[in-house]
């Protein structure tokens, strides 16, 4: 649980630096130094960020099935929201795969920002749900 936790810290808080800060860096900096900053810091994630995310969605698999048993839990409040929560992680996955499939491997920085907003926005949802799981 605390694996999960460390990794989806480190999930959104790189999404909200690329949404909440690198966006506003946009209005500060020329576009040649934009490309470059956004290129140190892609690359940097392109190392980092593909573990994080496996270990994750391992972990939150592995806590699916502990916490539910299989899907046994699907009858109470808890399970609602947990399914829920996968339903809206497994949509974060579906928005990245379709983004870059959608461009060979390869985003416009227009799509890359809208995806980035999308995701920030369903990973708002599910850090929601993870906190109401406990106490709804």
């Amino acid at each position: 649980m605390l694996l999960h936790l460390s990794c989806a810290i480190v999930f959104v808080g790189a999404v909200a630096f690329e949404v909440l800060i690198l966006d506003a860096l946009h209005q500060t900096f020329d576009r040649t130094t934009m490309e470059r900053i956004e290129q140190a810091v892609m690359q940097r994630a392109r190392r980092v960020m593909p573990w994080v995310v496996g270990t994750l969605y391992a972990s939150g698999v592995a806590m699916f099935t502990v916490r539910c048993a299989g899907l046994r839990c699907l009858h109470t409040h808890f399970g609602w929201l947990l399914l829920t929560k996968v339903t809206l992680a497994l949509a974060v996955l579906a928005v990245f795969v379709r983004a870059v499939q959608a461009r060979g491997g390869r985003i416009d920085p227009c799509s890359f920002r809208r995806t980035h907003h999308i995701v920030l926005a369903l990973m708002v949802g599910i850090v929601f749900l993870a906190k109401a799981m406990f106490y709804l």
